[in-house]
This record gives structure tokens, C-alpha cells and sequence, in this order.
């Protein structure tokens, strides 16, 4: 809701929004997708936290140290447009607002941070292979041709 805010330098404005945040459960993990709109080729570093009893506690995170108790169970993949936590081992004891930030380096645009409140029984099991199936799109196309183009080389016999 931040409109970008124009720099006094003579230079666009850099505007790193956080498009979507969304928590689903991919077995016994918590997976949390941090999409965001990439306006800058920077560093970008981001920090996963939860606040639960009026608590934040990080964990996982380029910005600041993530607790103890959350290091050992999270990992964060990076792709294009999309910051991924996962939490292996997720209870009810994880439950509670869950927080992406995102920072570019040198971007000077405030509040690049979103919530989501996670409850494990209002979760949704992750959409299969969908991450998967975006990064390797061309491999699937190129799997299911192989048929049409033995078939292609059969006929030109």
C-alpha cells in the first residue's frame, strides 16, 4: 500500500514489493512462499520470523541470527520472484504469525514485510509439483514430444 517513494537523486525509484505470502504443508513441513516483484538486480536478503506470545523469534534469516531452535529445522530456497522457507517438523507449537522481509542492497524503500497468520489445521496441503514443474517446464515439454518425434522418425523411414 506504500506508494513508492521517489529518490531526491536523480534515479527511479527502486520499489522491491512483497507481492504474496502464503504458508501451505508439504508433508511434515511448513513451506512459506514469499513471492515479491524484483525491480532491481541487487542482493537481495530477506529474514523469515514468527511472533507468537507477543514474541518475534527468527527463523531463518541474511539479516539478522536465527534462534537456535528454528535453525536446525529451516531452510530457505531462493528463485526467481519467490523467497521459500521450509520448517521440517511443523506442530502446533509453530503456530503464530509468520513474517518474510525482504531487502535489496542500496534500495531504499521501507516496509518490505508481510504477514500470515499460520494455523496447522486451516492449512492447505501444497500444490504438488507445481515449483518443480515452473522450473523444469521446458524438460516436461520436451519428455512428453519424445513420443511425437519417434513417431515423426518412424513415418520418415
Amino acid at each position: 500500500s506504500n506508494p513508492c517513494l521517489p529518490l531526491p537523486v536523480l534515479q527511479a525509484a527502486h520499489c522491491q514489493m512483497i507481492k504474496d505470502l502464503s504458508a501451505c504443508l508439504l508433508g511434515q513441513s511448513l513451506r512459506v512462499d514469499c513471492r515479491y516483484e524484483n525491480k532491481t538486480s541487487n542482493p537481495l536478503t530477506y529474514e523469515f520470523s514468527i511472533t507468537k506470545d507477543n514474541r518475534k523469534h527468527v527463523i531463518h534469516s541474511t539479516i539478522s541470527v536465527s534462534e537456535n531452535v528454528y535453525r536446525s529445522r529451516a531452510n530457505v530456497t531462493m528463485h526467481k520472484n519467490l523467497v521459500c522457507l521450509y520448517l521440517q517438523s511443523f506442530t502446533t507449537s509453530d503456530e503464530g504469525v509468520y513474517m518474510c522481509e525482504l531487502r535489496a542492497t542500496n534500495d531504499y524503500t521501507v516496509n518490505q514485510i508481510k504477514n500470515i497468520t499460520v494455523i496447522k489445521d486451516k492449512l492447505e496441503k501444497c500444490a504438488g509439483f507445481s515449483l518443480l514443474i515452473q522450473n523444469t517446464s521446458w524438460l516436461l515439454l520436451l519428455l512428453l514430444s519424445l513420443p511425437l518425434l519417434q513417431a515423426v522418425d518412424f513415418v520418415s523411414l
